[in-house]
């Protein structure tokens, strides 16, 4: 391999690499808020779709149906993780092709980040 070939390759590497980096940082920031349909639970989670924050109003505990009010908390925390990768897919998408979609798009970079590493030989 040339030695110019070599070089520009080495900083194409770098480039992607420094980009993936700031779009983990950005994804990281992510927070994405949902709400029940009744306004009474909402649920926060971060750029990983981990949850962060779970409020519940007081009031859900007048009805007693304790398997009624996980659903509605766990159909909560999965719109606000929806939210979540469709904003990750907003900011990772100069990296994507454009027909990506959250149901097939792996968000996290830490195994790209590795391959290149690897790739570009350990530097």
């Amino acid at each position: 391999m040339e030695p110019a070939f070599a070089a520009e390759m080495h900083a194409d590497y770098e480039r992607l690499t420094e980009e993936v980096r700031t779009l983990q940082t950005r994804m990281a920031e992510i927070r994405a808020t949902a709400d029940s349909d009744d306004g009474l639970i909402s649920a926060t989670v971060g750029g990983g779709g981990e949850l962060i924050e779970l409020w519940l109003d007081p009031r859900v505990y007048r009805t007693q149906d304790s398997g009624a009010l996980a659903e509605s908390i766990t159909e909560t925390i999965r719109q606000a993780a929806r939210i979540s990768q469709e904003e990750g897919l907003t900011i990772a998408a100069s990296l994507l092709p454009p027909e990506s979609t959250p149901d097939d798009t792996d968000l996290r970079f830490g195994p790209l980040l590795h391959r290149i590493d690897r790739r570009d030989g350990g530097r």
